[in-house]
């Protein structure tokens, strides 16, 4: 049954604030975790994305900071600069009744000098990526010896992607004692060599936080390699959603598959190791605002990802490992929301089948391409475009501004207009596809607060 936050004992505006978040009650990992963290004890946890185990470290962090001490108190690694902005974020609105609470995020993708100017005002909590948390290390620019938790948000992931030699870097500028929090999606051999190398006497946290819900419709489509890519176009006309996230082992399948795709009419983007951090950036806005509604990724870039509101997820290719495949389909079904998950496999994956069998105890439902709802939409076209505005927080721009010069300079209706992402040096705006000349035309002619910009579409 799920806890309330009342029984942490926990000060009343930090519960008022929960509430005014929505959090009615804990999560498993919250309901497990909290009370470890905020006894002080060192933690090993397994949870996913999407668990809440942001809340679960982050509530802890903040009843442990003295706002009144000038220093950073607190490090939360992340293996992504998606993710440690996500985390980034919820911090923010979790502290937002303590008054004066600094938080500060060093991610790489950007450069350092604004990262430096900030560090100048001080930070209580620190969210960061490894390579750039090393980086200010490297030339004396950050002092941890006040921080007194650590977080290693995705553990599993940083090794996975390299990061370890600078995690263990960073992990030396830390005093001792202090208390360190592992999160990571599963609990491998490895991880649990580096939580006993890094941790003491840690209490481990291990909740099923993707579980065969009953909200996921998981479906099997057997087909043979040569046609495998026609089976997922067939699967994409028969279920057209307006978001679809489709899984590859490979990056190079990813760029494939997508470039096939996007040949064959579809609207899709891919998402892998080889993109640099604005490609990324202008990948995920497109796909969460729903202009380019397929996306195509690997595990590791997927991983960390907030996207709500994921109706279909597609493994193209069967996962290498049993457990990955529970957190790939975890991404759909949330929230009470109903979920479609459907595998392709091939006679080459026999293997990853028994192996994923043994795993679960099942597999998936078999589905007989035949009975697959006929197309109605075909390839139809995603209902919204992409503004790009070559203009953003630096030029004093507010999302306020932009839906102004669109409704009220330009004349569109309201419901025209989408999702509105101002970042530093661009702003990217969702618009209706029949807007989306008059919008584009409008804002070159009119400007936006009497100024003009570079704006093209995609």
């Amino acid at each position: 049954m799920p806890q309330p936050f009342a029984r942490l004992n926990l000060p009343a505006d930090m519960l008022k604030n929960l509430s005014d978040m929505g959090y009615a009650a804990m999560t498993p990992i919250q309901s497990a975790a909290l009370p470890l963290i905020l006894k002080g004890s060192d933690v090993i946890a397994q949870a996913a994305t999407g668990s809440g185990k942001t809340a679960a470290f982050g509530i802890g962090l903040i009843q442990g900071v003295n706002v009144r001490k000038r220093a950073v108190q607190a490090l939360v690694l992340c293996p992504t600069r998606e993710l440690a902005e996500q985390v980034a974020g919820e911090l923010r609105r979790l502290g937002r009744t303590v008054a004066n609470l600094k938080i500060l995020t060093l991610c790489g993708g950007i450069p350092m000098r604004p990262q430096r100017a900030s560090l100048v005002h001080g930070a209580h909590i620190i969210v960061g990526t490894p390579g750039r948390i090393k980086a200010f290390l490297d030339e004396d620019g950050l002092d941890l010896t006040s921080s007194s938790q650590l977080v290693l948000d995705e553990a599993d992931r940083m090794l996975d992607m390299g990061f370890w030699d600078d995690v263990e870097k960073i992990i030396s500028h830390l005093p001792e004692p202090r208390q360190s929090l592992l999160f990571s999606a599963t609990f491998r051999e490895d991880i649990l060599e580096i939580a006993e190398r890094i941790l003491e006497n840690p209490e481990r946290v291990t909740v099923d936080t993707v579980t065969h819900a009953p909200d996921i419709e998981e479906s099997l489509i057997q087909t043979d390699a040569n046609k495998k890519v026609q089976m997922l176009e067939k699967v994409l006309e028969s279920l057209p959603r307006d978001n679809t996230l489709i899984f590859c082992n490979r990056k190079t399948t990813c760029s494939e598959l997508s470039r096939h795709l996007n040949d064959a009419g579809f609207h899709a983007l891919d998402i892998h190791g080889d993109l640099d951090q604005k490609e990324r950036t202008e990948t995920l806005i497109c796909f969460k605002n729903g202009s380019f509604p397929i996306l195509v990724a690997t595990d590791l870039a997927a991983r960390g990802l907030d996207i709500q509101g994921l109706p279909l997820v597609i493994n193209y290719d069967v996962p290498e490992r049993p457990e990955v495949y529970r957190h790939r389909i975890g991404r759909t079904g949330r929230a009470g929301e109903s979920g479609i998950a459907i595998t392709l496999a091939t006679p080459e994956d026999t293997d990853a089948l028994r192996n994923l069998e043994a795993h679960d105890g099942r597999l998936p439902a078999p589905m007989n391409p035949a009975t697959l709802p006929k197309p109605d939409a075909a390839k139809r076209p995603p209902a919204l475009i992409t503004l790009f505005i070559e203009g953003g927080k630096r030029h004093k721009l507010r999302p306020g501004d932009i839906l102004g010069a669109l409704t009220k300079d330009v004349g569109l209706p309201g419901n025209s207009v989408g999702k509105i992402d101002v970042l530093d040096r661009v702003t990217y705006v969702a618009v209706r596809q029949e807007a989306a000349d008059d919008a584009l035309e409008g804002l070159r002619v009119k400007g936006i607060k009497g100024r003009s910009f570079r704006i093209w579409s995609v």
